[in-house]
Formats: C-alpha cells, structure tokens, sequence
C-alpha cells in the first residue's frame, strides 16, 4: 500500500480550485484546436465554411452544452464516466471512459510527429529541414522525448498543466492562428490572386460528390473534445457560473480560428500543391517572405512546436483522470488507483506513457505500418464517436430519471430544449460513426470489406474489454479511504434505471451522507467524504460494487 493509501486523511482536505475562466477557456481551445488539420480542409475552398459551421451547430455547440449542464448538475470527479454512470450504471459508464482513453492514446503519436516536423523547419535551410523530417531516427527522439515530458508535468497536477495549456495555447496555437489570418486575408486584400475560386455560389458544396458527404461527417471530429476538461470542473473557481462561461468562449474562438485560418491557407496555397504535413509551415513561409519578415518563419515553427506541446499536456491528464475515476469506484484493481501527492494517477500515466511508446516506434520505424496505423486513426475516431453516443444519451435519460436535480446551468426550453440539443448531438455523431467505416479515397485500404470487416472488429473487441473486466471485478477493488464519490442514485439507495424525483443539489447530497456516515460511525470515518453511506443490497443496481460498509 502506497504513502498515500495509507494516509487517508489527507485525501479528506478539499482540493483548491486553482483553473480560471480565462485558463479553462485556453484548455479547452488547445484541446480541440489543431491547425495541424487546416490544409486538410483548405481543398475545399470556400465549401469548408459550410462544413465547419454545420459541425459546430450539430456537434460542437450541442458538446459544449450538453457537458456544461452535466459537469454543473454532477460536479463530482469522473466527467463522462460520471455522467453515464449516472444515467445508465457502471457497466457502461466504464465503456465510455475505456474507449476515450484508447482513442487518446492511437493519437498521441501522430500530433507528436507534426511537432517533430514543425521543429525541423526551425532551420532556415529548408532542404535540410525536408530531410529532417523524413529522419525517422530524428522523429522517434523528438515524439518520445515530448510525450515523456508531458506527463511527467501531467503528474504535476492541475496547476501545472492548466499553466503549461495556457501558455503553450497562447504561444502555439493562438498567436500562429492570428498571425496566420491577418496575413492571409491580408495577402488577398493587397491584390494577389487567390487560389481558390471566390463567389457565394462556391459557399453551397457539390452534395452529389458521395466524398463530400464523408467529409461533412468526419469533420465533427475536428470539434472533439471540449467535454474532456469537465473532469477538472472541481478545480474551477464558482464552477457553476464560471464554467458554461468558459466553455461558451472556448466554443467561439474554436470556430473562428477553424474557418478563417482554413481560408488563409486556401488563399495562398495551390490545392494541387496541398501537403496534409506541411503545408501549414510552407503557407507560413509563403506569406512571411510575401511581408518581408522570413527571419520569423524559424520562430513560427517552433512556436506550433509549443503549441503540440501544450495540446499533448492538455491530453495527457484528462483521460488517465477519468479511468482513475473508474479504478476508485471499483472497477479495476488497486494497481490502477495509485496516486501521487498531487492526486495524479501514476501507474495509469505510465501505463499510457508505455502504450504511446509502442505505438510511436511501430507508426515511425516500420514503413509497412503506415497504411495500417492511419486505418488504427479512424478506429480512435469510432471509438471516441461510442463515447459520444453514451454521454448525449445520458444527458437526454438524466432529464427524465433525474429531473428535478439541481443544474446550476441547465440547457434552456425544457425537455424539449435538451432534445432538441441533445437530440441533435447524438444523430450528429450516430451520423458520423456511420460514415466512419467508409473508407478515405486518400488511403490504400484494399478490399472495403476488409476494411470495414477490420474497424468493425476491432471496435468490438475495445468495447467488450471493459465489458469484461466489469463482469469479473472484485468487491475488494474498492477500498475504504478512496475519494471517488458514489453516484447520486447509489447514495438515495437506488438504481439508474429507477425514476428519482429528488431535487436535493449533488454536493449537499453528499454532505448529508457523510455526516449520516460519520454520526453512524460514532466520528468522521476514514475517506467518509468520499464514499456516502453504505448502500442496501437489495437497491444496488447493475451488480454494482459493494460500499466498504457491506464489504466486511
């Protein structure tokens, strides 16, 4: 047992909130924002504002609301295992986290491999740089050098990676999205021609194209993530007002830096010419040397460097905290719940740490993995879109078997407000795990059935894996002094699938149950801020671990 497992008193000391609105705001812009993807889109022209704003009223503003009404209503650590928990039980509350935390880790070695391009074009030669970059020896240094330093700041705690994701986001993503559309549309206005057709009839895309209606799908996920850092929304100073505020501009400055820094590229860059990898630093060269600063190109790409960086750091922390989450309510051994002092999941950081280390080796060293690796890519993005799924159909169960809960930001317009939100979310992304299993025109997949036969398979067997590890967990994985707090329906004796009508708010619940536990106990009990009051057999759904109070 671990210096802190033993030390239960200490986890009793309610952690300061220490993110503010400006330093979520940044959270969540640096981890959904990657314009990284912008060339992608650039081929597109001027059709790539209507994708982009399609996804952000069915995707991206129904993501935002729906977490801001969850992370507000069930503040508790656990962010979307919470919320599904909540909703649905632990069973599949688990499934939304473990697929979360395998899509994160397939794609940490691809956005790390942009930030080892990007620092070799800090050299002014840039035939030298081209080689660097194609240095494969040079790539793994670089990609495993940054991810094992992000997580040794991630084991820093919320502090730390709030500071570095605020800086980083400002420094990295931020300033070169600015730069990069005032000098784009800047080039266009002093008379240069653009590369891409301009017009309002170029606004409505060709809808006849089958790999048009693919993108407008796929591009959804070029919004994901604004939910993730609802998990650190006990950090949030007056999270209840605070938070919606942050997410609001997170939300907005997303899709502004998104439409007009896609634009600037198209503008400058020949869509024949287009390099999903480099085209973002050439289009930077392109329009400094047209301004007549290229000294500035070297400091830009070290810049998107920081701005990876930041981003990996923001990444790191939010999923191994929610399946510490999973590991305190029961499911996963002890192994999986030790902590350090900064209430960081160690072993689960290392753990992912290995994964990505593994994953990096394979994607850079062996040239035949290639084609497999971008197929594992679109795997992340069905696993991630499963997550989806469950958090917008927990939201729509909640208003029903928890109507009268307390949120202290609630979607507007009642039952019908959620569905018409949440309702929009949940087709939105059922839409997109559908178009996911097409395969990209741009990658060599072989035969379809193949292909689809691989996603599909494999994301059976990522969804069955925590099925499975549900179904054998021990009553003795849970232990007496976690801090893992009990889902609401579990504290009232209940079940998810049974109507509560109580509308006492989440956190004064919780008190109540400590002080019944602590007066029952004849004194506060070791880790009774956590774990509420034993809970009846005979009400504890789903098979649900037992409390330690029926555990001995």
């Amino acid at each position: 047992m671990t210096a802190q497992q033993s030390a239960p008193a200490k986890k009793s000391v309610p952690q300061k909130a220490t993110i503010s609105i400006f330093a979520l705001a940044m959270l969540n812009i640096v981890a959904v924002v990657s314009l990284r993807g912008l060339p992608a889109e650039a081929e597109y022209g001027l059709g790539s504002i209507f994708y982009y704003l399609f996804a952000a009223v069915f995707f991206l503003v129904p993501v935002s609301l729906v977490a801001a009404e969850l992370a507000t209503g069930w503040p508790e650590r656990g962010g979307v295992f919470r919320w599904v928990g909540e909703a649905f039980g632990g069973r599949w509350a688990f499934v939304a986290m473990f697929v979360l935390f395998i899509e994160v880790s397939v794609w940490f070695p691809t956005v790390l491999t942009f930030g080892a391009t990007a620092l070799a074009y800090t050299d002014d030669n840039l035939s030298f740089a081209e080689r660097l970059s194609s240095d494969k020896a040079y790539i793994l240094l670089v990609v495993l050098a940054v991810y094992w330093l992000a997580t040794f700041i991630a084991m820093r705690g919320a502090s730390a990676f709030s500071g570095v994701a605020k800086w980083g986001g400002m420094i990295g993503t931020i300033i070169p999205a600015a730069l990069l559309i005032v000098l784009g549309f800047s080039y266009l206005i002093a008379g240069n021609p653009s590369q891409i057709k301009l017009g309002w009839g170029e606004l409505i895309p060709d809808f006849g194209n089958f790999s048009n209606v693919v993108l407008a799908a796929s591009i959804f996920l070029f919004y994901a993530g604004m939910e993730m850092n609802a998990i650190h929304v006990k950090e949030v100073k007056n999270a209840s007002r605070n938070y919606p505020i942050a997410i609001g501009i997170a939300a907005l400055g997303t899709v502004v830096i998104f439409v007009l820094g896609t634009l600037a590229i198209a503008f400058v860059v020949p869509q024949s010419e287009i390099n999903l990898t480099q085209s973002l630093l050439t289009t930077f060269n392109d329009v400094f040397r047209w301004a007549g600063i290229e000294w500035a190109a070297p400091i830009m790409a070290v810049a998107l460097a920081v701005g990876v960086f930041a981003g990996v750091v923001t990444w790191v922390s939010g999923p191994s905290s929610g399946l510490l989450s999973v590991a305190k309510a029961g499911y996963m051994p002890r192994f999986w719940q030790v902590t350090n002092k900064h209430g960081m999941a160690t072993h689960i950081l290392i753990a992912q740490a290995g994964i990505v280390t593994l994953l990096s080796a394979a994607f850079v060293l062996l040239p035949s993995v290639q084609s497999a690796y971008q197929i594992l890519s679109q795997l992340a993005s069905i696993l991630y879109l499963v997550m989806y799924l469950l958090m917008f159909g927990a939201a729509l169960y909640l208003r029903y078997s928890q109507p009268n809960r307390p949120r202290p930001y609630k979607i507007p317009g009642g039952a019908a407000g959620m569905w018409l939100i949440g309702g929009a979310g949940f087709i939105a992304s059922a839409l997109a795990f559908f178009f996911s299993f097409f395969p990209p025109s741009q990658v060599p997949t072989g035969s379809p059935g193949t292909y689809v036969g691989f996603l599909l398979g494999l994301a059976i067997v990522f969804v069955a894996i925590p099925l499975i590890i549900y179904a054998v967990r021990k009553p003795h994985w849970r232990q007496k002094d976690d801090d893992f707090a009990p889902f609401t329906w579990q504290i009232e004796g209940g079940h998810p699938g049974v109507v509560s009508e109580s509308s006492v708010p989440t956190p004064e619940l919780l008190r109540s149950a400590q002080a019944q536990t602590g007066a029952q106990s004849g004194g506060a009990a070791p880790g009774a801020d956590a774990q509420g009051p034993s809970t009846p057999p005979r009400h504890r759904g789903e098979g649900e671990p037992p409390s330690p109070g029926e555990q001995h």
